[in-house]
């Protein structure tokens, strides 16, 4: 007999009630097999979405949500949707967001087991929620911190610096989470009442980096430019920029044996190498351990403390940072010219290009 063409999932929609969702290809391969652990099809996906679906849900619910999407499995081509995709079920809903360009449109919002199994249906294999709700798309309810570890760190080194990095935001007034990427390091995060727009809260998290790196400085660095970085773990500052995103607690990765991002008590980091729990294992482990983010939202903490950190710096004269380089280029940022090509002539105090008599320097 050949592959079934479809199957009809039931799941949970709003309010609890029940919605078909058609399934199409349940036996395309996704995830092909690996030494680690055999392949993962359409269908098996849906399988650990249902298993995980309560945190999961509880990470995206009410937020836009950037969807990873690939055809053909992770090995094909792959793409991200901001634009809902065509054929959004009519139980769903929008957002309307506004971008860095100054362009706005909608993009999709999932609440419930339904809608999480339709874009599963579409395609997607790692979901992106913005630090955002619904209702207040300027003002992040969410720090989100991304540990980046340079080439020929270990994972204890990662380890170090996030425990380091928890007592910086608690000294600062937050309550930080920490959860394995799925990759090779950690997310920490917050909860924090979203009174501060995005370029405010980026700012905060610059304070919390600087803090970080005096007290680490050959572990930790902020530097934007990689010949800059060593061998130290990079504190990605602009993943609190606006349109910027992280992997949802429980979403698998488009990476080879479909290693999962699992929020971790402190005490359980280091146990698991960050890509060890996959969508194998992780519904099991969820069984035994529970959701370590259950209360990431109970008791939101105040951004002032850690905006306090950058204030603090400015008055030491360090200022802005460089912006990801599809942002417009913003006061007081350094130039966006590589520190090796630079060439001092051409800019002036504040960073700005000074425009040569008679030619162009096209060494920056």
């Amino acid at each position: 007999m050949g592959m079934p063409d479809a199957v009809v999932l039931r799941a949970t929609g709003p309010a609890g009630a029940r919605k078909e969702v058609r399934l199409s290809s349940p036996d395309k391969v996704v995830w092909p097999a690996t030494e680690r652990g055999s392949a993962i099809t359409k269908a098996d996906l849906a399988a650990y979405l249902s298993a995980v679906v309560t945190p999961m849900v509880r990470a995206l619910t009410d937020r836009p949500v950037t969807l990873q999407r690939v055809r053909g499995g992770i090995e094909g081509e792959e793409f991200y949707s901001k634009n809902p995709p065509k054929g959004v079920p009519e139980w769903s809903r929008t957002t309307t967001r506004t971008y860095p360009s100054g362009r706005s449109h909608p993009q999709l919002v999932i609440d419930d087991e339904a809608t999480l199994l339709w874009t599963a249906q579409m395609g997607t294999v790692t979901w992106h929620p913005w630090p955002v709700r619904s209702s207040d798309n300027d003002h992040p309810d969410e720090i989100r911190i991304d540990l980046d570890p340079e080439p020929g760190l270990t994972f204890a080194d990662i380890v170090e610096t996030a425990r380091a990095l928890r007592e910086v935001m608690t000294s600062a007034g937050l309550r930080p989470y920490v959860k394995t990427t799925g990759s090779r390091g950690v997310h920490v995060f917050a909860a924090i009442r979203p009174r501060l727009e995005f370029l405010e809260v980026r700012h905060a998290v610059i304070g919390l980096a600087r803090e970080l790196e005096r007290g680490l400085p050959d572990l930790v660095t902020t530097s934007w430019w990689k010949e800059e970085r060593g061998k130290r773990v990079f504190v990605d500052f602009n993943q609190a920029t606006r349109d910027r995103t992280l992997a949802a607690a429980w979403s698998p990765r488009i990476l080879p044996g479909a290693p999962v991002s699992v929020p971790m008590t402190w005490e359980q980091l280091g146990d698991y190498a960050p890509d060890e729990l996959t969508v194998h294992e992780v519904p099991a482990w969820l069984q035994e351990h529970g959701d370590a983010w259950a209360d990431l939202h109970d008791e939101p903490g105040d951004v002032e403390g850690a905006y306090a950190l950058w204030e603090a710096d400015l008055e030491r004269g360090l200022g802005e940072l460089n912006f990801p380089p599809d942002h417009p280029k913003m006061p007081g940022e350094p130039p966006r010219v590589q520190p090796s090509k630079k060439v001092a002539a051409n800019w002036d105090e504040h960073g700005q290009r000074v425009e040569q008599v008679g030619h162009r320097d096209q060494a920056d």
